[in-house]
């Protein structure tokens, strides 16, 4: 329904109203008496629990960290969301070889019953994100229940995406009940349902173009700080990768290439200075830590998406980009060429490249098993597809090995491939696959839609982003790990959750957006 004039003026004004309750949930009730409230408590309980544990650090302050998150969100519902965003993208699901840092060692992303810092619970199976999940939710649904009046803004495509689930929880049940294993179903689907959760949930949390900002600058301030991670133990250990295979996680790489599509969109278009010029230091630290993550599918999805982010341009502004990137692109055609059969340090990322395509072991070198595992294994997928084409062999089961695959040290690998692309179509057959594409395609094409009718700047720049970003992340899922890694699909939830954001925004009136 469009309103006009005072009509819309009046609504927008109510329904802001609505969501200040619905996001400051304790704000401006008696902050002091609660500050001060928390700081005592806080201190008796850091103290009886350093006793308790006979000094360990460790537990008091994942107590005081954890009693900090829940209050937070109980005062603003959308701070709370910023801390879960930061803490996804800033913490390791994954160690990297040779690395011990300490974002690993919090263990976001672990069972609570791994987690060695806190008590051990052999039914503890959840981990702290669900739990952080659970809260945001808990207060979200609290202060919707509380008032009379509560504006839900719509979910986004919520046909496609219902029919996607619904399909997954069948492919789920089918599987155990053919005799798959239930926990290796539960690690293949969760990250899907992160996905699903955070789609919605950033819907209801992201109302204003202020959130909105600040949410961005979440984005950009955690997904710098791996960038300047990787970049650090790159210089730390001399300029040389010295046969590490990363020094990034697998995921960043993925995230460094949205930050330089959202860069582009804010050059482009306009909008925030303050994000363009920060983006704008930090571009040669994004570039730098793509190159030492040593991801070639990250490669091929960077190169996937900056076809995609050309095409999404309208016309005067894709001139521009093309010719200003013109010098670019000839000054890195030169050097593919000059050092594509060099062995020098200097061409590591050309080299990197030329492995991808290589199928002897003369050109692909050290990674030319590492290819070969691969195509054993698509042709592994491909033949478990002829023996349940049409429903799949559901979550829990193993996929075929007519060749069987050597070694790796990955628990679940004759579950989980690296290409999770076939993988979909192997565990929920070809409906499944179909209401996949189904839905992405829709939010990719929605998204465009949406992106060619969009007048402000940065709600524009916004928009790219998560179309682009879908398309990255299914280019990097062909060739590795990452439907199923919860980082990846959490920020990924979050982006094109903001479809509906920016879509609403650019409707309201320009004093109303902030």
């Amino acid at each position: 329904m469009k309103w006009e004039g005072r009509e819309m003026f009046d609504a927008q004004q109510q329904e802001n109203s609505g969501h200040r309750e619905l996001v400051y949930p304790l704000a401006g009730r008696r902050e002091s008496t609660s500050a001060l409230i928390f700081c005592v408590l806080g201190s008796l309980a850091i103290t009886s629990i350093f006793i308790i544990t006979e000094g360990r650090f460790a537990p008091p302050i994942a107590a005081l960290s954890a009693a900090t998150i829940v209050i937070v969100t109980f005062y603003r519902l959308d701070w709370g969301f910023y801390v879960f965003i930061g803490m996804v993208l800033a913490f390791d699901q994954f160690g990297i070889p040779g690395f011990d840092p300490l974002t690993l060692k919090v263990s976001y992303f672990d069972n609570l019953k791994e987690i060695r810092y806190i008590p051990h619970f052999d039914a503890a199976v959840m981990n702290p994100i669900e739990l952080h999940l659970v809260l945001l939710f808990f207060v979200w649904l609290l202060v919707a229940s509380l008032k009379k009046d509560v504006h839900f803004n719509r979910i986004p495509l919520w046909p496609a995406l219902a029919m996607l689930f619904a399909w997954i929880v069948f492919s789920l049940i089918s599987g155990l009940k053919s005799g798959g294993d239930f926990l290796p179903a539960i690690w293949e689907i969760r990250a899907l349902f992160y996905f699903a959760l955070l789609y919605i949930f950033t819907t209801q949390v992201i109302w204003t173009k202020e959130q909105l900002r600040g949410l961005m600058w979440i984005f950009i301030g955690a997904i710098s700080f791996k960038a300047i991670q990787g970049v650090a133990r790159y210089l730390r250990i001399g300029l040389s990768l010295q046969g590490y295979p990363t020094l990034t996680n697998h995921e960043d790489p993925v995230f460094f290439t949205t930050m330089i599509v959202f860069l582009l969109g804010l050059v482009l278009f306009g909008g925030d200075l303050r994000q363009r010029r920060f983006l704008t230091w930090m571009l040669p630290i994004f570039m730098m830590g793509f190159i030492v993550a040593q991801r070639r599918a990250a490669y091929a999805s960077a190169a996937a998406s900056s076809i995609l982010f050309v095409v999404l341009m309208p016309g005067r502004e894709r001139w521009m980009l093309l010719k200003s990137m013109l010098p670019y692109a000839l000054l890195f055609a030169l050097y593919c060429t000059v050092m594509w059969n060099s062995e020098s340090k200097w061409a590591f990322p050309v080299r990197l490249v030329r492995t991808g395509f290589a199928n002897d072991p003369e050109t692909a070198g050290e990674r030319f098993y590492s290819n070969l595992y691969r195509e054993h294994e698509k042709f592994d997928l491909a033949m478990t597809v002829r023996r349940a084409p049409i429903l799949g062999i559901g979550f829990g089961n193993k996929y075929d090995l007519p060749i069987d695959l050597v070694h790796i040290p990955f628990p679940l690998r004759d579950y989980i491939p690296h290409n999770q692309i076939l993988w979909l179509l192997v565990k929920m057959g070809g409906v499944g696959f179909f209401l996949f594409w189904l839905f992405f395609n829709s939010v990719m094409f929605h998204g465009a839609s949406v992106f060619s009718k969009l007048q402000d700047p940065y709600l524009k720049a916004v928009c790219a982003v998560l179309i682009v970003a879908v398309v990255n992340q299914m280019v990097v899922s062909y060739y590795d790990l990452q439907l199923t890694y919860y980082r990846n699909m959490i920020y990924l939830g979050t982006l094109t959750g903001l479809l509906t954001v920016v879509q609403k925004l650019d409707a309201v009136p320009a004093r109303q957006k902030a």
